[in-house]
């Protein structure tokens, strides 16, 4: 009779062994995809011949600014526009980098942005857009001019 009892522990303790070892390696998988899935940035846009090209007739238009607080007492900067497509071919996916400058021009502040994703409708030849972009943190030796915007990458029809 002693030794049922001594089995009995015997398996109920390998059936909590590996219950607990799946678990374990249950959640070290889903920790392990979900990080890698959300620490992969999304692929560069082209930025052939074409692509440069075809940057010349991409323009911004009627940009306007403004700053406010947040709910944290953050001055935040958001700048409004226009996105005009003057060119002959459809604009599948853009992207621009926009840049602050200080009072010696020296860049502050650069970031890139996607205006246009795959999942967005695209811009037509020789139709416009509205943009806006909202930043969190401008740098305080920023010279409160507009920053420029520079296409960096395409996907044309």
């Amino acid at each position: 009779m002693h030794e049922e009892k001594k089995s009995g522990f015997s398996v109920a303790f390998l059936a909590g062994l590996a219950v607990v070892t799946i678990a374990l390696g249950a959640a070290f998988f889903v920790v392990r995809h979900s990080n890698s899935g959300a620490s992969q940035a999304p692929r560069p846009l082209p930025w052939g011949a074409a692509e440069q090209a075809y940057a010349g007739k991409v323009h911004f238009l009627d940009l306007k600014m403004s700053r406010a607080a947040n709910l944290l007492n953050q001055e935040v900067t958001y700048v409004f526009g226009v996105l005009s497509n003057d060119g002959d071919r459809t604009i599948r996916e853009l992207e621009v980098t926009i840049e602050f400058r200080d009072s010696l021009n020296q860049v502050v502040l650069r970031d890139t942005r996607r205006f246009i994703g795959p999942r967005a409708k695209p811009v037509e030849p020789l139709r416009r857009r509205e943009i806006e972009m909202t930043f969190d943190h401008v740098p305080d030796d920023w010279n409160r001019q507009y920053p420029s915007l520079r296409v960096t990458g395409l996907v044309l029809d």
